[in-house]
């Protein structure tokens, strides 16, 4: 399903424009190619020009079992984009002067280990902190239901991986710890701070806690290829709990509303964003350039790359059996969402990549 000029539009394009731009079809074809390249069941992509929906495109299949087809109102989720959300929230917090980015997170959480007294705010906002990362640990699972008590016991008896502040290494830990912040500092949960200051005020109405025990209309299932069987799995049940870190659950449509404010004034002060958006850098003020990225740096819940050729601030989203990226390329005014219910962990920022790459070669979509 397309949005398209009409005939006589069209047909004006005919006269005005180069061949390439012709062909309406081209960017979803170039989606539903890699679909079934890469054995994807559903892909919701919406692509804004100034601001604008260019593309929208709903292809395949949202649940496989119940042939549901994937449409504008179909929920995925979106895994690591949550961390946007979390850093707004704190960022939010520090503008009315009820957190400190450079407090130790001994101060705003409780029975933390003595290893983490040197450990800032900034630090587990831009994975600077040394923390371990949960990821595959045991006692972590979403059914342990674990408290914030038992979380901070848990993760307290790794030791840190660096001196906080001294390197970079991705940490779902962190922005979990950022959660439970927002939680002790506001007095609501994380949800509920979520709704007030974010959600509600953007009227983003599809936008859930992914927990399964939840009831979400229109939730996409997420699945697995299996290569050797050549057949889709329903994926792994025994889930991460992944909180603050991962856990919201969004259509396209609602991330378009995000995307609309941050890149306007919709949500917090230029001062918070240009906070947001700047590169990290170790305690003597050198720049960190991220490990197992693309080259570029981090902000606070953003990836940052200033020196391509098409700058850009971005997040990919992995869970099981979910695949999503948010990528927004200020000078050229082009953001792109993509919403997948596959395992591939990276075929959501590819896709994004390969149809921002279709943008900047073509004169006509500029």
């Amino acid at each position: 399903m397309r949005h398209c000029v009409g005939v006589l539009g069209a047909a004006l394009l005919i006269i005005l424009l180069p061949a390439r731009a012709l062909c309406a079809d081209e960017v979803e074809t170039l989606v539903r190619g890699e679909m079934a390249a890469h054995h994807v069941p559903g892909v919701a992509c919406l692509v804004l020009k100034d601001g604008q929906p260019v593309e929208s495109i709903y292809a395949g299949t949202a649940n496989l079992e119940c042939a549901m087809p994937v449409t504008a109102d179909t929920e995925f989720e979106i895994g690591s984009i949550t961390k946007q959300f979390t850093a707004a929230c704190i960022l939010t917090l520090v503008e009315a002067g009820k957190v400190s980015l450079e407090d130790p997170i001994s101060k705003y959480l409780t029975n933390t280990p003595a290893a983490w007294a040197d450990v800032k705010v900034r630090h587990l906002l831009s994975h600077t902190s040394g923390i371990v990362n949960y990821d595959g640990l045991p006692g972590f699972e979403l059914r342990q239901r674990a408290t914030q008590a038992e979380f901070i016991a848990r993760l307290g008896k790794f030791p840190l991986n660096f001196p906080p502040g001294s390197a970079w290494a991705y940490s779902n830990s962190g922005f979990n710890l950022l959660g439970y912040i927002v939680e002790n500092v506001s007095g609501q949960s994380y949800w509920q701070f979520l709704h007030t200051h974010i959600l509600d005020p953007l009227q983003m109405t599809n936008t859930y806690d992914r927990d399964p025990q939840n009831l979400i209309p229109h939730r996409a299932n997420g699945y697995a290829w299996r290569k050797k069987t050549q057949v889709w799995q329903n994926r792994d049940y025994d889930l991460t709990d992944l909180f603050s870190a991962g856990t919201i659950v969004s259509t396209v449509g609602d991330l378009a509303k995000w995307d609309a404010a941050i890149q306007g004034d919709g949500i917090l002060s230029a001062a918070s964003k240009k906070l947001w958006w700047s590169p990290v850098v170790t305690n003597d003020g050198q720049p960190l350039t991220r490990v197992g990225h693309r080259a570029g740096s981090y902000g606070f819940g953003w990836f940052l790359d200033p020196e391509r050729p098409h700058k850009s601030i971005w997040h990919t989203g992995v869970t099981s059996g979910f695949s999503a990226a948010n990528q927004w390329y200020q000078d050229d005014h082009l953001t792109i969402i993509i919403l997948t219910n596959t395992d591939e962990s990276t075929f959501g920022g590819v896709l994004a990549d390969k149809i921002a790459d279709y943008y900047f070669a073509s004169p006509a979509k500029k």
